[in-house]
């Protein structure tokens, strides 16, 4: 199951088992359970002697092939349904180790926040994951860390193709999936402290009690992605107080796969560099305040004096200058019937979602990269895929148009509006499409729809405050400056003409540069 070198690095990393654990296995004579069984002795192989034993537990009622890590003489509810192999062996390795008493690499807040929560009643957690998806580790990670360390959580990584007939009765469309006690807990990409937020009720007003007794700010940037990063760097290396409060710091590269354009790394994921700017921005005294949306902006009052800006969860934060770097958002295509099916069919994700709809008939809107890219790889997993473009000719790059067109299970329909989103109250059964060249209608029966139509800016919150485009977009000067004194933005939800990761990142340093030459001419640094 693993190869040498695999097993070579698996071993280094067992050695930092702190108590001994046990893993306990619920197979039946399928190949799926040999090949998982295999898989737990191969761990077991490298593990240092007298640090994990194996043992073979009861199948009835257990999901099989399935297996449980748990410290000895304990009852640990860390579980994986499936083989945690390709994106998951790394939460298969964290979960060894922190079921261990391996120290994970958390902030100690919220060590001490789950080891004292009591919820009253056992949480026992599922999530459908696939592995390919690239959201699904932190997921399943930040669940099996809440097992680990408070004795009234359970949790199962339950991947879905190997378990399709539950995936079929739950009308799972979309991961990761979450259940917790039977009911629908949540979809998506989501990080510890949110999950936490969720469960402990009164995280939220804590925090937010928190973040109101914070002094004032030098500069606070809005946004965590690329921009905000490197303005944050750039403005704490100048030694003020900078403050970061982001919905989700990394922002939309999270949700990014393939990254090959960034100069100096030949080739690396969203995820990771995500994890890179967060970690390099803590390496810096900047206060970063995750999990916090901001709903508007209130201007100085006076020349020099504080910027304020409101949180979702009534706080206020305050500074002498503001940097907006809030990013964009996945267009939707904003006809009857998306919403209702979002993550029962309509998905936007197709490295995560696409697994889960093998054999089946999909639809992909959009004909630029994002679009073909998107058909290209689904074609290799479904039956059939219809790409749909609003335009008169795909927009995409030629290498892929024809790697596209040499495909004999897609179809491109281009000049055509979608204008329905059809489903039988449970999943997606159908798309309906108007060919502008005609004005005739049409309907494309199908059980997915992965909409790539390019991004919208996150300024909703900013209108009436900030100038902004037609588009949306926060207009900004060559310095990153807004209409408003003190206020610079950066990034995807500004004016600038390319959205790219690496130009976000320049104006955000753009940016900070700014702030810190308002600072010094108008007023005395902190």
């Amino acid at each position: 199951m693993l190869d040498s070198n695999l097993k070579t690095q698996l071993k280094g990393y067992l050695e930092r088992l702190v108590q001994p654990i046990e893993i306990v296995t619920f197979a039946d004579d399928s190949a799926n359970s040999r090949q998982m069984l295999e898989l737990v002795a191969d761990v077991a192989s490298v593990a240092p002697v007298g640090k994990l034993s194996v043992r073979t537990g009861a199948p009835a009622g257990e999901r099989t092939p399935s297996f449980q890590i748990t410290r000895a003489g304990a009852d640990t509810g860390v579980r994986f349904a499936g083989l945690p192999m390709g994106h998951e062996f790394t939460s298969l390795v964290l979960a060894l180790l922190q079921t261990s008493g391996y120290p994970p690499k958390v902030d100690a807040d919220l060590v001490a926040q789950i080891k004292a929560l009591d919820p009253g009643q056992d949480l026992v957690f599922e999530t459908y994951m696939s592995l390919t998806c690239h959201n699904c580790p932190d997921v399943v990670q930040a669940f099996n860390l809440l097992a680990a360390l408070n004795p009234k959580i359970r949790h199962t990584a339950i991947e879905g193709s190997m378990f399709q007939a539950e995936i079929d009765a739950r009308q799972i469309m979309g991961v990761p999936h979450v259940y917790l006690n039977g009911q629908v807990f949540a979809t998506g990409r989501m990080e510890l402290a949110e999950i936490l937020a969720k469960i402990d009720t009164g995280a939220a007003d804590r925090e937010a009690k928190k973040i109101a007794a914070k002094d004032a700010y030098d500069v606070l940037i809005v946004g965590g992605g690329p921009a905000g990063a490197a303005a944050a760097i750039y403005a704490a290396r100048k030694g003020i107080r900078t403050g970061v409060a982001a919905e989700r710091f990394g922002g939309q590269v999270l949700d990014t796969m393939g990254i090959e354009n960034f100069i100096s790394v030949k080739e690396t994921d969203g995820p990771k560099l995500a994890a890179a700017l967060e970690q390099h921005v803590k390496q810096y005294e900047v206060d970063v305040m995750n999990l916090q949306r901001a709903v508007s902006l209130v201007p100085a009052s006076t020349p020099g004096g504080l910027i304020e800006v409101k949180l979702e969860n009534g706080a206020s934060l305050r500074s002498k200058t503001v940097i907006l770097s809030t990013g964009a958002r996945w267009r939707q295509m904003n006809v009857p019937g998306e919403a209702e099916y979002r993550n029962k069919g309509v998905a936007y994700c197709p490295h995560c979602d696409g697994p889960l709809f093998k054999g089946k008939r999909v639809a992909v809107i959009g004909g630029g990269n994002s679009g073909v890219e998107a058909a290209i790889d689904l074609a290799g997993i479904v039956r059939h895929v219809t790409l749909i473009e609003f335009d008169s000719k795909l927009r995409a790059d030629a290498v892929l148009q024809k790697k596209l067109f040499s495909l004999s299970n897609v179809t491109v329909i281009v000049s055509a509006l979608s204008t329905e989103v059809h489903g039988d109250g449970q999943k997606v059964s159908g798309l309906s499409y108007k060919d502008r060249t005609n004005d005739t209608m049409h309907r494309v029966e199908l059980e997915g729809i992965f909409v790539q139509i390019g991004l919208l800016p996150n300024s909703d919150w900013l209108k009436g405050t900030v100038e902004l485009s037609p588009r949306g977009e926060v207009i900004i000067d060559d310095r990153g400056q807004t209409s408003v004194p003190g206020v610079f933005a950066a990034g995807d939800v500004t004016t600038v003409p390319y959205k790219q990761i690496i130009i976000a990142m320049g104006a955000g340093s753009t940016a900070a540069l700014s702030a810190f030459d308002h600072l010094i001419r108008t007023s005395t640094l902190a």
